[in-house]
This record gives structure tokens, C-alpha cells and sequence, in this order.
């Protein structure tokens, strides 16, 4: 990892010396995940480029254009922007709720043309920046006090309401998940999170008397995915029968039974662990699973190196979204939790889930580079 020179950290950071100072490691990182990535699309082509793989790597080369982007702004333009960056992926949520296209029982994604734009995907890098930016600015006095929280609680709220009415659980998950792990981080009280839990309990009963069908269904499947092998419970039964047949080291490459005879649903996108295990083994999803840990460690690095605590959190933030990305895939499609498709991350067929991924990315390194920099509550800066 680049260190700052301690001549840069007393002067304005140059444009040359914000590229000298990429985290080139992660990079490097990224495109080894998204590799892997792409030779799994190829493989549940049946060994072809296309459909999928080649737009993947389309949309690779393309997303580096915004994270290298994201990584070289002053990061006090990303503190001034927070706000209206949350309000227009809100904004773009509630669009989605009254006009957007429905896809496998879901209204989730806008229709740009050739492109179709899933704002719940930009909606949770968005929450992050607005609550780090919302704690960066809390006064200085010990645990946030109660009534600082109300309006965080509110940023959490809000799209996470709408996201579940789509409906997309996962997503909404993912934003509750993330959400509350940036309320520990900026110093919330265990107590609180106590409570919470505790309402969450007693509220569990309306929660299961407005979800829809289907959503009970996925969660009595859950618990007993035999009780309807050939429909709710089909795609969980045979994603295990895959991974028990792809043993220590797999079937081999492009030698997947399951996937390639059509018994694996999403080969592509959800189920792509799956597909992993089956050809490359245990080996293989244990390689994977090296590369995501080993990312982590990169960004928690990264972030805890911060002088500011905008910067930390920000940082910590997108570390904990790409680790419930990959966390929510891998146990879902090995039956420890309820399928609430989530792809992932960098890995799955998907343009905004790409898109957000590398921009999350660009943010980070952002975060590196002006790890020196103190951003004042106003959204002024200097350098340590």
C-alpha cells in the first residue's frame, strides 16, 4: 500500500501525486475478482463469449472510467455533494416505485434505453456518504446523543421502505444492515441496538402478516426446503446438489453438470457461487473467498488510516457494503439464509451492480489519498 510522502501531506495534493498514490494493489485486487467473474460467464455460455461475458468485461473497462474518477476528486467535494447525492438516488427509488419495469416479480430498474439502471444498487452507496457525512458533522461530546439519531434513523428509513416495496428484501437488508453497522461505528450506544431488536421482535408478527406470499413461501422454504423440492423449494435444492458434487477440487471448468444441463437457476447473476463450487471445488470458492478477505483487509486498512472522521466512516462504510454483498450471495446459495438475490459482488452478470461496485471502489481510494486531509463540518479542508 502507498504511503504519502510527509512533503505531500504539508502541501496541496497535485494531480500527479493523487495517480503516484493509487491503491494499485487494489486494483489489481478488483481485476482478479472480475476475472474470475468472467471466465464463469464464458463457462455458463458453454463456452462462448457472449452473451454475458463480453458485456461483463464492456462494463469493466468502462466502470474504471468512473472509479479512477471518484478516487482523484477532493474528497471534500464528495463531503459537500453527500446530501444531494442521497436525495437523487432517492429520488430515482421513488420513480422506479411509480414507473419503473418489472422483472421476475419485481419493479426494480428504470429503462435507459440499452441500459437498464437499478437505483436501489446506487441508493446504498449513497446512504453511506449521507450518514458519514451526517456523524462527521455531530458534535464532539461523547456517544451521539438520542436525539442526534432521528435523523439518520430517518436517512435509513426512508429507502429502505420503499426498496422493500419493489419488492427487493435483499437490497432493503443490505441498507438496514449497513446503516446500523455505521451507527456502532460512529459511537451509538449497544443499549440502543438492544432495544431495537427488541421491537423488531414484537413487531415481528405484523412484519409476517403484510410481507406477500412469495416472500413466505422463500421463508418456509428456508427452513425446510424439501417441502416443495420441485417449486419454492427447487432452486435451493439443487444449488446444494451442486455444490456436493463439485468436491474438493471440481468437476472441472466448463465441465459443470448442473449448470450446463439447466437444473441450476441464474447460473449467471444469484447463483453464479454455485457454479464456481461445482466446476472449481471447494479450492475454487475457497480462492474466491481468499481474494474478497484479502480486499477487505485492504479497505479496512485504508479507512482506519483516515485523519478525518468522515473519511473513516465513509471508508468503513463501503467496506461493510461489499462484505454484506458478498456475505448475503454466498450464504444464501448455500441455504443459511432465505434466497433474497443479491449478487456477487464483481462477480455476477449485472451493469449497475458493477457500476456501484467500482464506484464504491473509486470512494475508498479517495479515502487513501487524502487520508491526511481534515474536513472541517462545513465541508472545508486542510491538510495534516
Amino acid at each position: 500500500m502507498t504511503n504519502l510522502s510527509p512533503e505531500i501531506g504539508r502541501r496541496e495534493l497535485t494531480l500527479a501525486n493523487k495517480i503516484r498514490n493509487l491503491q494499485w494493489g487494489l486494483v489489481l485486487l478488483i481485476a482478479l475478482i472480475s476475472s474470475v467473474g468472467f471466465a464463469m460467464l464464458y463457462s455458463a455460455a458453454n463456452g462462448n463469449i457472449s452473451p454475458w461475458a463480453s458485456r461483463q468485461m464492456s462494463r469493466f473497462a468502462i466502470a474504471l472510467i468512473p472509479m479512477i474518477a471518484a478516487a482523484l476528486i477532493d474528497i471534500r467535494y464528495w463531503f459537500r455533494g453527500a446530501y444531494w447525492l442521497y436525495a437523487g438516488a432517492l429520488a430515482l427509488v421513488v420513480v422506479v416505485d411509480l414507473h419503473g419495469r418489472t422483472g421476475l416479480g419485481a419493479q426494480r430498474w428504470i429503462n435507459l434505453g440499452g441500459f437498464q439502471l437499478q437505483p436501489s444498487e446506487m441508493m446504498k452507496l449513497a446512504l453511506v456518504l449521507a450518514l458519514a457525512r451526517y456523524f462527521h458533522c455531530v458534535p464532539d461530546e461523547g456517544p451521539p446523543r438520542l436525539r442526534y439519531l432521528l435523523v439518520p434513523a430517518g436517512l435509513i428509513a426512508v429507502p429502505t421502505a420503499l426498496v422493500l416495496k419493489q419488492p427487493d428484501l435483499g437490497t432493503a437488508m443490505t441498507l438496514l444492515a449497513a446503516g446500523a453497522v455505521l451507527f456502532y461505528l460512529a459511537g451509538v450506544r449497544l443499549w440502543l441496538f438492544g432495544t431495537g431488536v427488541l421491537a423488531a421482535a414484537a413487531a415481528a408478527p405484523f412484519a409476517w402478516s403484510v410481507l406477500r406470499p412469495y416472500q413466505k413461501t422463500r421463508l418456509l422454504t428456508f427452513l425446510n426446503p424439501e417441502r416443495d423440492p420441485l417449486g419454492a423449494g427447487y432452486h435451493i435444492l439443487q444449488s446444494k446438489i451442486a455444490f456436493g458434487s463439485g468436491g474438493l477440487f471440481g468437476k472441472g471448468f466448463l465441465h459443470g453438470t448442473q449448470s450446463h444441463l439447466s437444473f441450476l437457476p441464474e447460473k449467471q447473476t444469484d447463483f453464479i457461487f454455485t457454479m464456481i463450487a461445482e466446476e472449481l471445488g471447494l479450492v475454487g470458492g475457497l480462492v474466491l473467498l481468499s481474494l474478497y478477505i484479502l480486499v477487505l483487509a485492504y479497505a479496512f486498512a485504508i479507512a482506519l488510516r483516515s485523519r478525518s472522521q468522515f473519511g473513516r466512516l465513509l471508508g468503513l462504510g463501503i467496506a461493510v457494503n461489499f462484505s454484506l454483498y458478498a456475505f448475503i450471495n454466498m450464504a444464501m446459495v448455500m441455504g443459511l439464509i432465505p434466497v433474497v438475490g443479491v449478487p456477487l459482488p464483481l462477480v455476477s452478470y449485472g451493469g449497475t451492480a458493477m457500476l456501484t461496485v467500482m464506484w464504491g471502489f473509486g470512494l475508498l481510494m479517495n479515502v487513501g489519498i487524502h487520508r491526511d486531509v481534515l474536513v472541517s463540518r462545513f465541508g472545508q479542508s486542510r491538510l495534516g
